[in-house]
Order: structure tokens, then C-alpha cells, then sequence
């Protein structure tokens, strides 16, 4: 199921939004280096590279579209990131595909406008091994931002909150991302 979505930029426009870097660093700060991540929707790879830099696990980045599967994959083999295994996935109407408990960090970025959030947190909370963290970002909704879905369908912080707490996941934390990433909010939780 394609998510409901303002479509997709062109790569470096959509990488100015972002500093994927310091992201990575903030979240893996939170947490500390891990094992497995998996990355539900992984468009360009712009989060896929910093985290295969920053765990010593399989990075295994999912996405319903082809040819973002595609550049992914070739990124990763243009890097060397020999620990990134990147697939074609329909996740929220048939799952990961992923072993439940077998990871230890899942990133969901820019996509609980989908029409069915629950599922996929619900998802992304059976493939985490207990004390597993799940880091969120999504589009403000509370100040102009130059892309990212229409504000009638963006969660607000609160939503994605409830949400994660009827998923199962408990400490869910504010993470302050304005020096990183200033049209976006992020949560942590923990499975």
C-alpha cells in the first residue's frame, strides 16, 4: 500500500532537509552502536548510508517503490556498505518479512500520513527485541515547511505518541532535531 505522499523531490532537494549525519548521530547517541536496523521506506538511502556507517549490524532497508530500491542498492555497492540489504516490500499490507525480536533498531521517517500508521508501528514493534528503540520523524505541521504531505494528513507529535503507546512501545521521548533536521520532529521509543 503506496502511502498517501506529496511525491517525491529530486535527491539533492530532498536531502537539503536534512542533515542525515548528525540524525544518525543524535539517535545511535541515544542508544549507542547496535546490531540490526531495519529502515521502513527507505527512498534515496539518505538515512540508509549514515546508519550502516554507524552500526556494525545488517542495515535491511525496505521500499515499495522499484526504482528507489534500485538506487539504494547502488549506492550501497558504489559505498562498499557490504552490511546493507535493501528489498522491495509492500510492509504495511505483507509485513517486513523480518523475523520478530530480531532487530535492534527500526526507523520510521515521513511516514505515519499513511492511512493505517497503527499497522505499521505494530510491525515495526514485532521486529524489535525487547528494549529495541524505534526512532520517528516526521514533517512539522506546526510551521511552514517547503515540502512533505499536506498538512491534513500530518501527524502531530501527540498523534504519533498515542500511537506508539497502542503499539505496545513504552518511554516514548521527545528528540529535539531543530539543529538537524528543522521541519521535522522526532520520537524515541523503546519496544
Amino acid at each position: 500500500m503506496k502511502a498517501r505522499e506529496s511525491g517525491m523531490p529530486e535527491e539533492a532537494y530532498w536531502e537539503s532537509f536534512f542533515d542525515a549525519d548528525a540524525t544518525m548521530e543524535l539517535l545511535f547517541s541515544t542508544s549507542g552502536l547496535g546490531g540490526h536496523l531495519v529502515e521502513f521506506g527507505c527512498g534515496y538511502g539518505t538515512f540508509t548510508v549514515p546508519a550502516a556507517l554507524h552500526t556494525h549490524g545488517i542495515v535491511t532497508a525496505l521500499d515499495i517503490d522499484p526504482l528507489m530500491v534500485e538506487h539504494v542498492r547502488h549506492k550501497a555497492e558504489a559505498l562498499a556498505l557490504s552490511n546493507v540489504q535493501v528489498e522491495m516490500r509492500d510492509f504495511v499490507a505483507q509485513g517486513s518479512g523480518l523475523d520478530s525480536g530480531t532487530q535492534d533498531h527500526a526507523l520510521i521517517f515521513n511516514l505515519l500520513h499513511l492511512e493505517q500508521p497503527l499497522v505499521l508501528l505494530q510491525e515495526a514493534h514485532r521486529v524489535l527485541h525487547d528494549g529495541g528503540m524505534l526512532f520517528i520523524m516526521h514533517w512539522r505541521s506546526d510551521i511552514p515547511t517547503p515540502r512533505g504531505p499536506s498538512l491534513a494528513i500530518r501527524p502531530r507529535p501527540e498523534q504519533c505518541k498515542a500511537w506508539l503507546e497502542e503499539a505496545g512501545f513504552q518511554n516514548v521521548e521527545w528528540v529535539n532535531m531543530q539543529y538537524c533536521c528543522p521541519y521535522h520532529f522526532g520520537l524515541i521509543a523503546r519496544r
